[in-house]
């Protein structure tokens, strides 16, 4: 085992995060891009980085294709990592799906099973809630009691929740599509600085996905999930769970319950790590993690580049 470090940390993004053409420059110099995709591409029987390279959008941003998608760029990033410098973290995190990604890298669960549970869990979701029912809009600028009570008073016998803290004064919230808009309306009157709909095809982490947990529930009990090497912070509870029964509760738990992400970043820190870096594609995790724990140094290892610093950084 490399040497590991005791205020390093990795994490993992969740969807929102893929980009067409995404990882072609790490691709053409390190085959063990090409060979991860190759591996993920056949347990699904489908061209990951056919998809990865050229989309087109409304393929790319299917949840079906995405959550696959994320994990096994992830998890090639990964494999980059130990083949350029080994240096392992002494904590992991992933925001919501980020958090399969992550569980891949500490050796609780196989690639090959991981890009089917993220496919399977990905239908699960959409069929749970049919196209243009649900939506999720992200409210900046608004304290998370506030926003509680605003999509309280919107709901009006739907379902409208705040389901990803992903920064002081940066929610999304999510539900039924109507009740979201109305949440948004009613937010902006009591002073949200600005509403962004988000272009996603299911509401996720709120009550609209609990048949979509219950059939997760039913195909995790034949999945294998080991105790994970490097120790995995959980998004539903904010803890490291280490025996597999715990990790498989919390991952069912996750598609209906909010991700606390803010708290994530905090437990990190108050861990020790001061060096966080961001395993997959863009910067999403950087930009927040900057907002939550300043102190923390958040960079991304996405292209050559940002490798070689990353690695000096270290050093």
């Amino acid at each position: 085992m490399s040497k590991r470090l005791s205020h390093l940390g990795f994490v993992f993004p969740g969807q929102g995060s893929q980009q067409i053409g995404m990882l072609k420059a790490m691709s053409q110099m390190y085959p063990v891009v090409g060979e991860v995709f190759g591996l993920a591409s056949a347990a699904l029987n489908k061209d990951l980085w056919e998809i990865a390279q050229f989309g087109p959008e409304t393929v790319i941003n299917d949840t079906v294709n995405t959550q696959p998608l994320l994990l096994t760029a992830s998890y090639a990033l990964w494999q980059v990592w130990q083949k350029v410098n080994g240096v392992q973290p002494a904590l992991m995190a992933g925001h919501s799906l980020g958090e399969y990604s992550a569980l891949v890298c500490a050796q609780s669960l196989s690639l090959t099973d991981a890009v089917k549970l993220v496919a399977m869990r990905g239908k699960f979701m959409q069929e749970a809630v049919p196209q243009g029912v649900g939506a999720m809009a992200a409210v900046i600028g608004m304290e998370d009691a506030l926003l509680a009570e605003v999509c309280k008073t919107a709901a009006e016998n739907e379902v409208v929740a705040p389901v990803n803290l992903n920064a002081p004064g940066q929610t999304v919230i999510a539900g039924h599509k109507s009740a979201v808009e109305r949440a948004s309306a009613l937010a902006k009157t009591k002073g949200a600085k600005k509403i962004i709909m988000l272009p996603v095809s299911v509401p996720s982490h709120c009550a609209l996905m609990k048949p979509a947990a219950d059939l997760l529930a039913q195909y995790l009990t034949n999945v294998r999930i080991e105790s994970p090497k490097i120790p995995v912070i959980q998004n539903v509870n904010v803890e490291i769970s280490q025996h597999p029964d715990d990790i498989r509760a919390n991952l069912v738990k996750q598609l209906y319950q909010p991700v606390r992400w803010v708290e994530t970043v905090q437990r990190l820190a108050s861990e020790g790590i001061s060096v966080a870096f961001e395993c997959g594609p863009g910067k999403v995790l950087c930009g927040l993690i900057k907002r939550i724990s300043p102190d923390i140094k958040a960079m991304g290892i996405e292209t050559p580049e940002e490798l070689t610093t990353a690695s000096e950084i270290l050093a």
